[in-house]
């Protein structure tokens, strides 16, 4: 074991973050902190390194251990470029190395017992120079900072020209690079793209100390970690295995809690009812008795009622109109800044059609997506929106939000024909309440602007979404609301994210924007796994033969369309029945969850009147009159037979 939480209490004000929270790490031990926004997770890190202080309990960590920590904002500062900033960490190997050759120069200058006692101490720092891995340190540098999307080009930019983003990423580059003991991580996939996010699971799978990492990534957790320590209303429970093993074990744990918090409560009920019959008695005798099964009950030890599943947000996405069959047509598009991000793109999407679009950061998936929507002007080519289509656009920024605004105004004037009532109800199911209606948009955190900015969206009625990074400050709960109700809108998506198993979920189709160009796979992301690693494997031998005979972009472009081309040849037949066999199972999906509903609906009604003639015939002037029982006795007959009918399909289309 190299770090144990023993009884963390920590409190703000009345609101218990962690009560009692006990858990243990042991070496090379890879866990997770999982919970909903708010539950503590940062808080209980920041415990852990001695940022904050618990009031109550202890931290302890193995003697000699060191410990590293990522913190979702970083401040870096100053105008060393990323190489150097990075390289500070290796600053002992590169001293080690420059003594090495400082001994060397002075070797031909020294003789004698002096030139012995050189060659000694230059042996000595040699082998803690290899054991430190210092012939690699260089290239370690530049594995890392790739590994996490930079280029090289961009090795040699200063700290203070960087984003948010880019500086969290170069300190997560330092801190791979110490090699802590004890690694924290605190949101670590935020700011990376698909390809850094996998070159950061296998480095953590491979690496040689603990991590313990809080995220949301429920791709990353299943690849990385072999437990997960869960916070659920201040309490702390430890679960063996991956996201999908504890996500399991939850589920079950909750509904014995649950169980049990029910059988108690009518334990309680039952005793009171007791009580309450004793005492109506009025006897002395009846009067102790109540008196006693009072105290045995108060003596119970009150099981807490497990917090409800999904109890936050309620996001339902409806179209207002159908639109068109044809939903958008992009032909011919290019766009450049400093360098061109893509050229000569063609895109057309249909309706019904949930469209990922992925790619490495830098690419131009956002920029993209605002020529679409008409935020952004594209340098040539032309977009054409179908018939009837309504647009609702969700900004990973949230830049379409107004700072100096309320969050209530911010729907009053986009929404101007809601009451002050339905305003507030709909901000409520979405975690605001009372006076939080009154913040200013310029004060809310991130996951609260998402959270507002899917407000808005719900009220747009669109039948065309176009979201760019929509669980980015998400809690694994309101992502897994946002992607049902994704799966039930029965409009139209077009989607920017990097969270693959929201990508798997809702994507019918995905569009990889790479080499300036965009590929297409008809799946979800799984399948894109499967044809991409095959596409890679087929064209890596002509993209090494292009590189090595110093080709050039439009060169290595050709490789990339080459890429696309073959893919849609070989597989566009099969890409439209794989599309064509989700829409009808889709539809035949939809058609089945409408039948469940309606026999739902129709076993409910029937039990109900079954009830109701069982209290009719319990009355004396019902089941004193023969034709009155007749009638009811042959209708429960009947309804016996129909719900013997509708259990039988319920229970098929419930499997």
């Amino acid at each position: 074991m190299i770090l144990s939480c023993h009884n963390i209490c920590k409190a703000f004000g009345t609101d218990e973050i962690l009560k009692n929270a006990s858990f243990h790490i042991e070496e090379h031990e890879k866990a997770a902190i999982v919970g909903i926004n708010g539950a503590g997770k940062s808080t209980l890190l920041r415990i852990i390194i001695g940022e904050e202080t618990a009031d109550e309990g202890e931290v302890t960590i193995s003697k000699g251990a060191t410990i590293g920590y990522l913190a979702q904002q970083n401040m870096l500062t100053g105008n060393r470029s990323i190489y150097n900033e990075v390289a500070e960490v290796m600053q002992p190997v590169i001293d080690m190395e420059e003594s090495l050759r400082v001994m060397e120069r002075q070797m031909d200058e020294t003789s004698g017992d002096d030139l012995e006692q050189l060659i000694e101490r230059y042996h000595q720092t040699q082998t803690q120079f290899e054991q430190a891995g210092g012939y690699a340190w260089k290239s370690e540098i530049t594995g890392v900072l790739r590994g996490l999307g930079f280029t090289d080009e961009e090795f040699s930019k200063p700290v203070d020209t960087l984003s948010g983003g880019q500086k969290t990423r170069v300190a997560l580059g330092k801190l791979l690079l110490s090699s802590p003991d004890i690694m924290l991580l605190d949101e670590p996939t935020n700011h990376l793209d698909l390809n850094s996010i996998e070159w950061l699971e296998n480095y953590l799978l491979n690496y040689r100390g603990a991590v313990i990492v809080v995220a949301h990534d429920r791709y990353f957790l299943n690849k990385v970690v072999s437990k997960v320590v869960e916070i659920d209303q201040g309490h702390v429970m430890s679960f063996p295995g991956d996201y999908n093993d504890y996500a399991v074990h939850r589920q079950q744990i909750r509904e014995a809690r649950l169980k049990a918090w029910m059988n108690q409560q009518a334990q309680i009920r039952h005793q009171e009812e007791v009580i309450a019959k004793l005492k109506s008695f009025n006897r002395e005798k009846s009067i102790k008795r109540a008196e006693s099964r009072e105290k045995m009950l108060d003596k119970i030890e009150r099981l807490e009622k497990p917090s409800e599943e999904r109890s936050d947000m309620h996001l339902t996405l409806t179209p207002r109109i159908e639109s068109g069959k044809d939903i958008l047509s992009a032909e011919h598009l290019s766009k450049a800044f400093e360098f061109p991000l893509f050229d000569d793109l063609n895109l057309e999407i249909r309706r019904g059609e949930k469209v990922a679009l992925i790619g490495n950061n830098g690419t131009g998936k956002s920029t993209l997506l605002k020529i679409l929507i008409g935020m952004t002007d594209a340098d040539t080519g032309s977009v054409k929106l179908g018939t009837k289509v309504h647009i609702g656009y969700y900004d990973q920024e949230h830049q379409i939000l107004h700072p100096d605004k309320t969050l209530f105004q911010e729907l009053q004037d986009a929404y101007p024909s809601l009451n002050n009532t339905q305003i507030r109800d709909t901000l409520a199911a979405f975690l605001f309440t009372g006076d939080d209606v009154f913040k200013l948009i310029s004060d809310l955190s991130g996951g609260e602007r998402g959270r507002l900015s899917l407000a808005k969206l719900m009220l747009s009625e669109a039948n065309f979404l176009i979201l760019d990074e929509p669980t980015n400050h998400l809690d694994i709960i309101s992502k897994e609301i946002l992607e049902d109700a994704i799966c039930r809108y029965e409009g139209t998506v077009l989607c920017v994210s990097h969270d693959r198993w929201f990508i798997n979920r809702t994507a019918t189709r995905i569009l990889d924007l790479t080499g300036r160009t965009l590929i297409e796979y008809q799946g979800n992301y799984d399948y894109y796994l499967e044809k991409h690693e095959e596409l890679t494997r087929r064209f890596l031998s002509a993209d090494a033969q292009t590189h090595s005979s110093g080709g050039t972009i439009a060169a290595a472009n050709a490789s990339h369309l080459s890429m696309k081309h073959a893919a849609v040849s070989e597989s566009e037949s099969e890409g439209k029945q794989d599309w064509k066999k989700q829409k009808e199972e889709q539809a035949r999906e939809r058609k089945r969850a409408a039948e469940l509903k309606d026999v739902e609906e129709r076993i409910s009604s029937l039990e109900q009147r079954d009830s109701a003639i069982d209290a009719e015939l319990s009355k004396e002037e019902v089941y004193t009159d023969i034709q009155q029982v007749t009638a009811l006795s042959g209708e429960k007959a009947q309804i016996a037979e129909e719900l013997e009918e509708l259990y039988e399909r319920w229970s098929e289309l419930e499997g």
